[in-house]
């Protein structure tokens, strides 16, 4: 053999990476490991883009240790309309359920926030895609209710795909209970802080979502109704770039604040040393 011959190359298999070591950011692209990025509050340390985070997380996040107790947690939705398709609603119910740990797709209850006691709701995005069915706007009116009652502020943190088909109407009147639960708080002269997560869109973002004393929204976060293909082949228009962003609607005054996710806990407790009522 000469000397400039090719060398043989053997086809071993690669050794196997270990599955959910790492995450891709869907902004940047970035390979990040998951232990950094849990640290980091599943924001991407390289352009800021803020992960989906689960119901439960978020509380651990915002509350003060030790203080949350959930409200109402054993309403499971039921199959009215006997929703038939692909898979019946109660075998995707109880899919779902296994899958995140969740009866349905928010989580309520009462918590404190640097020592101010507030009524808090966070939706579930994994959960069907934080759908709004019978359960999820039962849960909501109800914990409004109860902060009126006790005279607390209510803070609810949004993440939807809107209403849930499965519910038809019974879905859709979830809008308006919602809303009538927080005219009564309003009238109370209560707080009510709105929190928009990414995504934010339907019925969850035409009623509870966008009618807070404050929005907040966290950056880059997609809220609107309807998305952009069905919005401009409805209008004939074209569409501003960003249109449906936080940064956009902020710039047009829909939304107050936007607020990182590490700066969210504090922001709120200052806010709440303003807005609360005394205790």
């Amino acid at each position: 053999m000469g000397i400039f011959s090719k060398p043989s190359f053997t086809s071993e298999k690669k050794r196997d990476v270990p599955e959910g070591l790492w995450q891709k950011c869907p902004s940047c692209s970035e390979v990040i490991h998951n232990l950094e990025l849990i640290q980091n509050l599943l924001v991407c340390p390289k352009c800021q883009h803020h992960f989906n985070l689960a119901a439960g997380e978020r509380i651990l996040q915002l509350a003060d240790p030790n203080s949350f107790t959930e409200h109402d947690a054993d309403l499971i939705s039921v199959d009215t309309l006997k929703f038939t398709g692909m898979a019946s609603y109660i075998d995707r119910l109880k899919s779902y359920q296994k899958k995140t740990g969740l009866k349905d797709a928010v989580i309520t209850g009462e918590c404190k926030i640097h020592e101010h006691p507030v009524a808090i709701a966070v939706m579930d995005f994994s959960f069907i895609a934080a759908t709004m069915g019978s359960v999820v706007g039962e849960k909501i009116a109800r914990i409004i209710e109860h902060a009126t009652r006790q005279r607390i502020p209510v803070i609810i943190l949004s993440a939807s795909g809107g209403a849930r088909m499965y519910e038809g109407v019974l879905s859709l009147m979830q809008m308006a209970k919602t809303c009538g639960a927080l005219a009564l708080h309003s009238k109370a002269r209560l707080p009510y802080i709105s929190i928009l997560t990414h995504p934010t869109t339907g019925g969850v973002s035409a009623s509870f979502a966008t009618v807070g004393d404050i929005i907040i929204a966290e950056p880059k976060a997609m809220v609107g109704f309807a998305g952009p293909r069905v919005i401009r082949e409805t209008t004939h228009q074209d569409l501003p770039a960003g249109f449906q962003t936080s940064e956009f609607l902020e710039e047009h005054g829909l939304v107050d604040m936007i607020v990182a996710r590490k700066q969210l806990r504090d922001t709120l407790g200052q806010l709440l040393s303003y807005i609360a009522p005394a205790r």
